[in-house]
């Protein structure tokens, strides 16, 4: 559909990337990949056809549409949501008015006249593309994507500015989808959605019948929706096969293969310039000395592009609080008439990573506010346990900071005794290098400085944090220096995140909020929605009441908390039955045995390269070299053996 040939793209002065060649299919599913400022919205706006080429040439199937949705700025105004969504089916519009003329007409006509038959043909023939091209559907496709982006009935008929820039913004996305482009274009789609319109949105680009091309800082929504990865790194594009897990693992396999074939490189060009410095004066030697410099002339010397850094950063631990950190006993929470929350009652204990969830509106900020004290309760109780610090980090955290103060500066204040080094390492996972860090917050947009906010909290934590969307306008590395500081906090965590990866990797509990209750999930989000997907699980499980009595709610029955947990009698229930392996567990099982098996597959055909290589003797170091090759890939081979034995019957008792 679209080729690049030897693309090249400059920023000012700054080259983002040279030499790509690339054929974009009809098929593909492709995620572009790399560190903030590399180019990937600008590569994605040249596939638009937004930016031009400094280098290179783009070229295009005749007639080829395309869709793409910026990270943010787009504004709406003038129609209601639904109306908007249905100026997509403009060209159906027209025809459904044509073919209510053409009834119209034909109700009027002789039917035994010329002129019946003429309109009458026109009709069959536009009824029936009409008809193709599912025109009688148009109100169902646009309430089922509107639906799933999460636009409720009451919404469908509000005018567009009414909603704040988030919102537009999936709206926008809905016109796109309706739409069905044959190349979409999506930059950072999943930034104004929550948990349960990703999901949609995941399911949704799975059926999608043309290609698509996206950037995303989700690692899990790039591992369900792509099957070929780009990463611009080094002013160069390279491409992987597979979703973002296989990206990582391949892009480590191609460092070692590099590195391995550099060694080599290195081996041979030592000893060329050894035999060419031993000879070099020698005359019966000069034909074989000027054989091997023309050699080292023609070679093409292999480099080894310098390591991403990757960043580590200890952060100190809070001081111990009890082991109950805080008790919910009957809590309600309403705002005037609407009631957000009602009869809720939990215990949230020591060393818990509780992650709430829910659909935007269903009171989880409300509920996290709630813990941190900042707002009243309705009715009922809140307890906070012994020598409990809370500390709150909200969306809009960076109001709290001080506007004058320099980054570098303030945040030594914070830390004191890290070095200056570490705090620049640290501001630099969070996107601020070079000379940002002598920037004043003040100057910052709402995000850099809600980022900065978040570096900051981490330097100094309570042991209880309660953080709302923590993860919001960090980019991968951040999100991953976030996400190791948290695993290795020794307090108590409560967060909201629409980041399935960061959830499943950080939580311990989950708790959803719904229709006013709060549910409680054992396990991270895979356990949950498992359990969500198989009710009969959850039922025969016991009920809250047990928990809610050592909570102090003296037998209430009327309680609305649902705690999932297996305890002794409902695995004796179903000890008696062969327990079904999670099918999200079951499916990642499934790959890896696939991934062992091709693994197997290279190591064989390596040892038969080696056992090869032994037949012919070239000198003692080489065959020691071969001999300690082959063992080394026949122990990794009997490894894998029996970890893919292992799999192999996992999998059979699990299905």
């Amino acid at each position: 559909m679209i080729q690049l040939s030897a693309a090249g793209k400059r920023f000012g002065p700054k080259l983002l990337f040279q030499e790509l060649d690339w054929l974009v299919t009809a098929r593909d599913r492709a995620g572009i990949v790399g560190a903030n400022g590399t180019g990937k919205s600008t590569l994605l706006k040249v596939l638009a056809g937004i930016e031009s080429l400094d280098y290179g040439s783009l070229t295009a199937t005749r007639g080829i549409s395309t869709g793409y949705l910026p990270q943010d700025g787009l504004t709406l105004t003038g129609r209601t949501v639904f109306e908007e969504c249905m100026q997509v089916f403009s060209g159906l519009l027209a025809m459904e008015k044509e073919l209510e003329t053409l009834t119209q007409r034909m109700s009027e006509i002789d039917p035994e006249s010329a002129a019946y038959a003429e309109v009458a043909d026109r009709h069959h023939r536009l009824d029936g593309e009409f008809r193709a091209r599912d025109g009688y559907a148009l109100e169902a496709q646009v309430g089922s994507v509107l639906s799933g982006l999460g636009f409720g009935k009451h919404d469908w008929g509000r005018r567009t500015e009414e909603f704040s820039g988030g919102w537009q913004m999936r709206i926008a996305l809905a016109k796109l989808l309706l739409q069905k482009p044959n190349l979409l274009l999506l930059d950072e789609p999943t930034n104004h959605l929550d948990l349960e319109s990703r999901n949609w949105l995941e399911d949704y680009l799975k059926s999608y019948p043309h290609a698509y091309v996206l950037i995303s800082h989700d690692r899990y929504f790039l591992d369900v929706t792509v099957n070929k990865t780009l990463e611009i790194w080094n002013q160069r594009v390279h491409f992987y096969s597979g979703n973002y897990d296989r990206y990582l693992a391949q892009k480590n396999e191609r460092r070692t293969q590099l590195e391995a074939a550099y060694r080599n490189q290195r081996d041979k060009i030592e000893q060329l310039e050894a035999f060419i410095n031993r000879f070099r004066y020698q005359a019966t030697k000069a034909k074989q000395v000027q054989s091997r410099i023309k050699e080292l002339e023609r070679m093409e010397k292999i480099e080894i592009p310098p390591e991403e850094k990757t960043i580590h950063f200890t952060f100190p631990q809070p001081k111990p609080s009890g082991r109950k950190v805080s008790e919910f006993v009957d809590v309600a929470k309403s705002y005037g008439p609407k009631s957000v929350l009602r009869n809720v009652s939990f215990v949230i204990e020591r060393g818990d990573r509780i992650a709430l969830v829910g659909v935007n509106g269903a009171g989880k900020s409300t509920l996290i506010k709630l813990l941190t004290g900042s707002e009243p309760l309705t009715s009922g109780s809140y307890e906070v346990g012994h020598n409990v610090e809370r500390d709150y980090f909200a969306q809009d955290q960076y109001k709290e900071l001080n506007p004058e103060a320099k980054l570098i500066d303030d945040i030594f204040e914070v830390a004191p005794r890290s070095t200056q080094t570490e705090l620049r390492n640290l501001l630099g996972c969070f996107l601020f290098s070079a000379d940002d860090v002598f920037k004043p917050i003040g100057v910052l947009s709402g995000g850099e400085r809600n980022r900065y906010a978040l570096a900051r909290l981490l330097l100094k934590p309570s042991n209880f944090l309660l953080l709302d969307e923590p993860t919001n306008h960090l980019d991968m590395r951040a999100k991953d220096v976030l996400l190791e500081a948290l695993e290795t906090f020794t307090g108590t965590v409560v967060f909201v995140s629409h980041d399935r990866y960061f959830i499943d990797k950080l939580a311990t509990r989950v708790f959803e909020v719904s229709d006013g209750q709060v549910h409680v999930f054992p396990g991270n989000y895979e356990d949950y929605l498992w359990r969500k997907e198989n009710p009969a699980a959850l039922n025969s499980l016991p009920n809250a009441a047990s928990e809610a009595e050592s909570a102090g709610s003296n037998g209430n029955k009327s309680l609305t908390l649902v705690v999932a947990s297996e305890t002794s009698s409902a695995k004796t229930a179903t000890d008696a039955q062969p327990k079904r392996m999670n099918p999200i567990r079951l499916r990642q099982m499934k790959e890896r045995c696939r991934e062992v098996e091709e693994e197997i597959t290279r190591l064989e055909a390596g040892i038969a390269e080696c056992e090869s290589g032994l037949q012919t003797f070239v000198s003692a170091e080489e065959t020691r070299r071969w001999q300690e090759l082959l063992a080394s890939r026949r122990k990794t081979l009997d490894e894998l053996l029996a970890e893919w034995e292992e799999i192999s019957q996992a999998i059979e008792a699990g299905t």
